[in-house]
This record gives structure tokens, sequence and C-alpha cells, in this order.
């Protein structure tokens, strides 16, 4: 049963669907260019508060601090975290002052409070975004969990969604096997669980699993760490040069979108672990609390009522109390249920599953934008990170705030 929730407008200016870094970023950029919008603007989250999916993934995974440097936060003032923290130095963490997570989120908290956005969440999921046809320029209205909807001119999609990447070989196994010892690192809540003397098979090699790995030796189990390549150590996702001109003067210039994204998949290059990270692990192999075996993947997995027998690609076989997978994930624009309509009724190129977006990162025609990695071959490979939202939120500002853009737009389309 949901609670009673307040009665919306019939109409809304600007939707915003998702209350993560992404959502904050665009609008504390809108209200500083211009703060009439501030009543506007209604943000959707189910979550009913701001970032508090995002803080609920870092403390389930016990994650001590940010990988991006304190640069990057929703304040449009890219100084303004490290001004908040000149009291607090001690929780920037080198290389670079990354903020530790507890940091980031009473900052986080102190921009919510300064911009006088507390009241914006809606605690409603938006189930439904229809498009119509009206006289002079389309709307979308925005159809909500407990039945309700309102009309939005412009609507945002800010929610970071990506189609979680699972292996072949776990659709092969037959069910019947406890949920929580096959799952996908996003399932995972390290505060929950008690692992003395479990072996847990961790399938990846991006941070989260060095997270999982520490965190799960941390209360007592052996962990085997397994990879499809060699680890790679990397201090962030993406070299630094794609925060700025230096490699993303070539990218915009580039009109071939599949050679975008081959940039994108060149400049990510999958999953890494941060030298720190790194160095952890190595010291939790030397202690006999992990094996990391690279270059090996799972070909078979079967729950044998207790536990699971697991065959590698290099001929062994183990058994495990566990597997979890951090395998990554992918943006997929037509996996989007909520964009089904908008893109039936307005159809646009997509390449790799990534939509080509207009250069305020709208869907050509509508007023609809996208924000994180579906934007990426707007926006660049660090789309999905915090830079990216700064970077998003550059891009879609200027189409809020000057009505000649929106109307120019739409008669061009």
């Amino acid at each position: 049963m949901l609670p009673t929730q307040p009665s919306l407008p019939t109409k809304i200016d600007l939707a915003i669907i998702g209350a993560g870094p992404h959502a904050l970023t665009l609008v504390t950029h809108l209200l500083q260019k211009r703060q009439t919008m501030l009543g506007k603007i209604l943000v959707f989250d189910k979550n009913a508060k701001w970032i508090s999916r995002w803080q609920n993934q870092f403390a389930a995974l016990e994650i001590p601090h940010l990988r991006s440097p304190a640069v990057h936060h929703p304040d449009p003032n890219p100084f303004a975290l490290r001004k908040f923290a000149e009291s607090r130095s001690s929780e920037l963490f080198s290389p670079y002052d990354l903020p530790g997570t507890r940091l980031f989120e009473d900052f986080c908290q102190d921009i919510i409070r300064r911009f006088q956005v507390q009241q914006q969440v809606i605690p409603l999921d938006v189930t439904r975004i229809e498009p119509l046809a009206y006289p002079i320029r389309p709307r979308l209205r925005l159809w909500l969990q407990d039945g309700q909807s309102i009309i939005a001119r412009r609507v945002v999609l800010a929610t970071g969604s990506a189609k979680l990447q699972i292996p072949d070989w776990v659709n092969q196994i037959e069910s019947g096997y406890l949920q929580d010892r096959l799952c996908h690192s996003q399932s995972v809540d390290l505060r929950k669980l008690h692992l003395m003397g479990e072996r847990i098979l961790i399938v990846g090699g991006g941070l989260t699993n060095g997270h999982l790995a520490v965190g799960a030796i941390s209360r007592g189990a052996k962990v085997h760490l397994m990879l499809r390549r060699q680890l790679q150590e990397k201090l962030f996702d993406a070299e630094p040069g794609w925060l700025g001109p230096k490699y993303l003067k070539e990218f915009f210039a580039e009109q071939d979108y599949q050679k975008r994204f081959d940039m994108i998949v060149q400049a990510r290059n999958g999953g890494s672990m941060t030298p720190a990270m790194g160095m952890q692990l190595r010291r939790e192999v030397r202690n006999g609390h992990l094996k990391i075996d690279e270059n090996c993947q799972v070909l078979k997995a079967e729950w044998l009522g207790k536990s699971w027998r697991v065959k590698s690609s290099d001929g062994s076989q183990h058994e495990y109390s566990r597997i979890w997978l951090s395998t990554g994930t992918k943006f997929d624009v037509t996996s989007q249920a909520l964009l089904q309509e908008v893109l039936e009724a307005y159809p646009i190129n997509i390449v790799n599953a990534l939509p080509v977006l207009d250069e305020y990162l709208r869907v050509p025609g509508c007023e609809l934008f996208l924000m994180g990695g579906l934007a990426a071959l707007q926006v660049g490979p660090t789309a999905r990170n915090l830079s990216g939202a700064r970077m998003a939120s550059e891009k879609i500002v200027p189409a809020i705030v000057k009505p000649s853009i929106t109307l120019s737009h739409l008669r061009s389309a």
C-alpha cells in the first residue's frame, strides 16, 4: 500500500526522472542560471530523497571514498567541495583528493539545503512516458505508479539505468538454488552478511569486485576472483584527457557515430581497479585469503543443494558457497521500457544501442532529454560519471532557459 501522495499540479514546466547525482547536478546548474525555475521543476524518484539509491549502493559495498577527484560533484562551482572540506582534510584521499563517501554525502546535503530543493522530489516512480500531440508544440504525459499523471513541457531522464550483463552460463543453470547464492553485485549488501568460513567466487575485473572481495574477506570468507582477461589497474575509468578538449575535440569533430562509439569503448576499456585496490588485493593473496585467476572464465556452474560446483576454462573445478557477478552493465536505449512510446513517435538513429541525440542531448523533434550513459555519443566516455553529469548539464541547460532554442528545434523537426 503506497502512502498518501501530495496532490500534484496537472502541468509542470520541467520533470526530471531520477534523483541521483546527475539529476542534482542538472538542477543546481539550472538554478544557478535561472533561480525562478525552482517552482517549475519536479523530480520523480520512489526513494523519496536525493541521492538515496547512490548512498545505499556505496553503503552496501562499504566503499570508503569516490574514484573521482574532489572537483567532480553536483555543485556548479568546481572548488565548492574543497572549500566544504577545509576542516575535514583527512577525508580527502590521495591521489588527487578523492572525497570520502561520508564527506561527499554531507556535501550533497549541503547543496540540497543551499539550493532549497528538498521539496522537489516526489516519492513516486514514473511508469510510462506518453507523447502528446498538442496543436502548437508537443508535450509529454508522465504516468506515475499510483495512477496519477502529469503533463510536462520538458522531461529529463536521469535514472542512470543500464542493463545488467549476465554471462551465458548463468542462463543454463537449472532453477532451484537459493537466490542469494548467485546474484549480481548490485544485489549484494555486505552489511547484512555473515560469511565466516564461506568460499565465494566473484566474477569480473572492475573496482566493484575489489570492494566485494575486501568486504567478504573482512567477514571471514575465502575469495576466488575470476577475470576473463588480465587485471587492469587505472586511477580512473577513462584517462583525464577525456574531461576536456585534449581528447574531446577529436571526439566531437568525428561525425561518424560508429567511430565515436569505438572511441568510447577504447577509452573505457572494460573494468579496472585502482592501484590502491590492486595493492590491497595482492596483500590478501599473500595472506592466503584471496586467489586471483586472470584470463579465466566459468564454463559451467551446478547447484548441489548447499554449494556450487564450478568448472572453469583452465580445466579446474571448485566448490563455492556463493557466486557474485560483477560483470558490468550495458546502456541500451531499445531496452528502456519508459522510452518505447517516445521512440515510436520520434524514430531516431541508434548506434550500438546508444541513441544519436541533438547537441542539447534531446531526442530530435521532442522535448525529452537524456543524461548518463545513454548520452555517451554526445558527451563522451565519461558520460555516466560525475564529470559527465556536469558536461551533460552544460549542454541541457541552454535549451531549457532559452525559449528560442526550443522553438527552432521543434520547427525544424
